[in-house]
């Protein structure tokens, strides 16, 4: 153990004693728990965490006290500087682990950067997932979309031959579970877990290979899942929180290295294309000048960051016409799509449109106008510029989609790891332009209508998350996909109120979606930096009150803790409070409703007045007889025991539900 490793294994022994008292240690013994033990107490300690010997050798020093029949101050005293050090040891041990971690997903990572050889660092991300995980086989299955299958693509410490080579139907075993759901899953013993299919290929290949527990994390590109990662043992075994995390870190880094291979690849394709373009152009040399032209102008639009107007801009100059960027629904369908299914320019009337796509998905088209007579060349110029545009907007939907997952990121670190360094979380938010200085509001969102089938629901759910990721993109809020919703972190303006924001929130994110959102909004928070912790307390505020607008059948609304009083900590679960305002005071109300009478209003003066006639006939302003009489009512509908202390707190409250289940006023 390092020099440093034992001053800080000293001083985290001296921090322990200091705080015995918060680990359950009695008022009578506190005094001895925060004494520091005598130096000969702690020595025989702090030299086993300076040789980093195993757990068991620090009973040692108490054994043998023991066996000497020494006093029984030394003895306690040597039990508690035992302890401190069992728990110096197991802190050290975690940061340990967890620098180790760090390491290797920082090497993984610069592998990534360095990308040459796809396989070399496929297998380099599951050799240091199997190694941190000390598991006994880790692989990772890729899907074969050509097939409509998945293969194993890269496997650590397998023996059996058909467990490598193994192919599975999509939908099928453990992770076909993880492609289908997206999410992490794990199994204690493979052969009983019926949440997935078990096959017979599968269960054979498993068996050769003499797994029981298995985790699968999925690898995503987008919302896509493009395969799985897998850790296994050939025992029983509970995967820890942590681990799963861990691997899920991996299959971010794996999914990334295939991305990046890809990319390469499409690069080189794209690469040959132009290098074909330019083989035509020098068997044109009368155009050649003008291809330079074309390259020199898209290169430097494409290096000072241009957009796609710009492209047709410069590609009008050159062809001597006037060149227009459309979107896919506005251009001439039939052409549209010749040209994306033959790759080229195709006349339509006076026009030519060049289809600009990314593989089958048509983002757009450049438009020639008035230019019927087009020789090869300025064609082949055409869809070259179709193609810089399609990279272009592939280039701004990847940085937009990277910047939404960023912010999603640092908004999970507030509302899921309270320990995270302030200054860091400071410094990432302001590369996002996000001031967690500022008084903010977290707000949570979910869809109200319930799609026909999962894969509908999980579209649903990302046209809300995209949604709320742009709202707080332009407000210099955060957002993430989160509990089946999308929770936000918005900043507050001077005068504003969390309910009004929650109000626009809800009517501007049903208007993106075109379905009803609701949202419920916490109380201000602020100091964001400081007390990171505020923001998981405000987010269960904000769910609080989103249950409660679901309860009260405001779906599509917004509203605040402040909007419910005491009411809004009340409602949570599945209650039906539609069902027990009924049964209480639902007499009154549809007999207010037939006869135009106002019972319930005289109801509730009657309980805001302290249950007096006399006051209420004043609040009301009618005549006291009145009052009574409106009261016999209720009694006869609603029983003689109606003011009886039980059944009064109940009509109390099914008359404040009923109120807040109107429709609020803006």
């Amino acid at each position: 153990m390092s020099r440093d490793h034992v001053q800080s294994a000293e001083r985290f022994a001296h921090d322990a004693a200091a705080s015995a008292g918060d680990a359950g240690v009695s008022p009578r013994d506190a005094g001895d728990a925060v004494a520091p033990a005598p130096a000969a107490v702690e020595t025989p300690f702090l030299e086993l965490l300076a040789r980093g010997a195993s757990a068991d050798a620090y009973e040692q020093p108490v054994l043998l006290a023991r066996a000497e029949s020494g006093p029984a101050e030394r003895i306690a005293a040597l039990e508690q500087a035992k302890n401190l050090a069992l728990r110096v040891r197991s802190e050290l041990e975690g940061r340990r682990r967890r620098e180790a971690e760090l390491s290797a997903l920082f090497e993984t990572a610069h592998d990534l950067a360095g990308l040459r050889d796809l396989d070399a660092v496929l297998r380099a991300i599951v050799q240091r997932a199997r190694s941190l995980l000390g598991t006994d086989v880790a692989y990772l299955s890729l899907n074969d979309p050509a097939r409509g299958d998945t293969y194993m693509r890269v496997t650590e410490g397998s023996v059996a031959a058909r467990f490598q080579q193994l192919r599975l139907g999509m939908g099928e075993g453990l992770g076909g579970l993880v492609a289908q759901t997206a999410r992490p899953y794990v199994t204690d013993d493979y052969f009983k877990d019926a949440r997935f299919q078990h096959t017979r290929t599968i269960d054979a290949g498993v068996n050769d290979e003499g797994l029981v527990a298995i985790l699968g994390v999925p690898l995503m590109l987008g919302h896509h899942v493009i395969g799985v990662l897998f850790a296994a043992d050939r025992r029983a075994r509970v995967f820890e929180r942590e681990q799963i995390a861990l691997l899920g870190s991996f299959a971010a880094l794996a999914a990334a290295a295939i991305d990046t291979a890809n990319l390469l690849a499409e690069t080189r394709s794209a690469l040959a294309g132009l290098e074909r373009a330019n083989e035509i152009i020098r068997d044109r040399s009368g155009v050649i000048e003008r291809a330079s032209d074309v390259h020199d102008r898209l290169a430097e639009l494409v290096l000072r960051g241009g957009g796609v107007h710009d492209v047709a801009a410069a590609v009008s100059q050159v062809l001597a016409g006037t060149v227009e960027f459309t979107e896919a629904s506005s251009a001439p369908a039939r052409a549209l799509e010749a040209s994306r299914a033959e790759g080229h320019a195709v006349r339509h009337d006076d026009d030519w449109i060049a289809a600009v796509a990314a593989g089958d998905e048509l983002l757009g088209a450049l438009v020639l106008r008035g230019h019927p007579g087009l020789d090869p060349v300025d064609q082949l110029t055409l869809e070259r510029a179709a193609m810089v545009t399609s990279l272009l907007l592939l280039a701004r939907r990847s940085a937009v989609e990277a910047e939404q997952r960023v912010r999603g990121e640092l908004l999970d670190d507030l509302l899921d790891a309270r320990d995270r360094d302030p200054r860091l979380l400071g410094d990432r938010a302001r590369m996002l332009r996000a001031d967690l200085d500022a008084t903010h509001v977290v707000l949570a969102a979910r869809l109200d209508a319930t799609a026909p089938d999962a894969d509908q629901e999980a579209e649903a759910r990302r046209r809300l998350w995209a949604a709320a990721s742009h709202l707080a993109a332009t407000r210099h809020g955060l957002a993430a996909a989160r509990d089946g919703g999308t929770v936000l972190l918005l900043p507050l303006t001077a005068g504003d109120a969390a309910a009004d924001l929650a109000r626009r929130t809800a009517r501007h994110l049903g208007t993106a979606v075109h379905e009803a959102v609701t949202v419920g909004a916490s109380a201000p928070v602020e100091d964001l930096i400081a007390h990171p912790g505020t923001v998981a307390a405000a987010y269960t505020e904000a769910r609080r009150c989103l249950d409660a607008l679901r309860l009260l059948g405001r779906s599509g609304d917004g509203a605040a803790a402040e909007d419910f009083g005491f009411l809004g900590l009340l409602l949570a679960g599945d209650r039906n409070v539609a069902g027990f305002v009924e049964r209480t005071v639902g007499q009154v109300v549809s007999y207010d409703e037939r006869r135009g009478t106002e019972l319930v209003r005289t109801l509730d003066a009657y309980f805001a007045c302290g249950m007096s006639p006399a006051r209420t006939k004043d609040t009301l302003h009618v005549h006291v007889n009145t009052v009574a009489q409106r009261l016999d009512r209720v009694g006869r509908l609603l029983g003689d025991d109606w003011q009886s202390p039980d059944r009064a707190l109940e009509i109390q409250l099914a008359l404040r539900l009923h109120r807040l289940s109107l429709p609020a006023q803006h």
